[in-house]
């Protein structure tokens, strides 16, 4: 560094005065947000998980009720959903966002990688839960028979699938689609007979397969990991990705610091979302572990600029 950023005082370095000049010029880089995003309010269970790995980042999480759930929804549709939500959180500074949601890291996120960001963000990135998820599975199987209970647009799209193949082609997994998950516990039904019923029902197909390893492909089911696990028995290991992610983004940003020097340090936590439903209080604050004061905003339906460009 050049000696003449810091002045001398009487011939002498003054240390003081660099490590206030430093402070300074770190305080002016470190200005961005971390945004967690979600379909609803389920990952809000995600950014619990990161909080408490990394409690000194400022974080923004945006929820989408309004248009919850994506995973009945089409590729498209999702792809659009994701990208107005990834650009609002970009204009709240972030600098990086985690798409909390497996239908939109399924379906979105390479769209999202490949195509948006190096057109109209190239200093900003984003990240999914899909592949850090699959990552922790192949490290946790003994017999490399891994389950995947997820929404039906993340089972369509064979994400989980392509990412197996290519940590470890021995791995057989196997997916199975629940529809009616999410609007049992966005209703706030997670224990009731009927959602017992239709976990059951969802899980005997992976058990018959004799599975040692299930992947939660959504974070609505945190909530419902007791009743998972009373059903599944000890002998499965259960994989929530809000006891991941934390430690999966604290590995990401050691290994890019320059993504971390941007990054500011005040721990504030901000929460938007696109309905401020009867539920969302309750159960935000038991996805989030406390409760929350959420801002309703509306997102916009602009038009994608890639379309218009040359």
């Amino acid at each position: 560094m050049s000696s003449r950023i810091f002045p001398k005082a009487g011939g002498v370095w003054t240390p003081a005065f660099a490590r206030v000049t430093r402070k300074s010029m770190l305080q002016k880089i470190r200005t961005q947000s971390i945004g967690v995003f979600d379909s609803g309010f389920g990952g809000l269970s995600i950014l619990r998980g990161i909080v408490r790995e990394l409690p000194e980042y400022d974080f923004v999480y945006l929820g989408d009720t309004a248009r919850v759930p994506y995973g009945t929804r089409s590729p498209d549709t999702v792809f659009e959903f994701t990208r107005q939500a990834v650009e609002f959180l970009f204009e709240k500074n972030c600098g990086l966002v985690i798409l909390a949601c497996n239908t939109a890291s399924s379906d979105a996120l390479r769209r999202i990688q490949r195509e948006y960001l190096p057109k109209h963000f190239p200093d900003r990135n984003v990240l999914g839960v899909l592949i850090p998820a699959a990552e922790e599975a192949v490290a946790k199987t003994r017999n490399k028979k891994v389950g995947v209970l997820a929404t039906s647009g993340t089972v369509a799209s064979e994400a989980f699938i392509r990412e197996f193949s290519k940590l470890d082609p021995e791995i057989q997994a196997f997916q199975n689609a629940c529809p009616l998950l999410v609007p049992l516990v966005e209703a706030g039904e997670e224990s009731s007979p009927a959602t017992e019923y239709f976990l059951k029902k969802y899980l005997k197909l992976l058990l018959a397969k004799k599975i040692d390893t299930l992947i939660l492909g959504c974070t609505h089911y945190g909530l419902l990991e007791p009743t998972i696990r009373n059903i599944v028995g000890s002998g499965v290991h259960i994989l929530s990705e809000s006891r991941i992610i934390g430690g999966k983004l604290r590995d990401y940003l050691d290994r890019h610091p320059e993504r971390e020097r941007t990054l500011r340090k005040g721990s504030a936590r901000t929460f938007y979302s696109t309905d401020l439903t009867e539920h969302f209080q309750t159960l935000g604050k038991r996805f989030f572990g406390k409760a929350i004061q959420v801002e309703k905003v509306e997102l916009q339906n602009k038009e994608w600029r890639m379309k218009n460009d040359a």
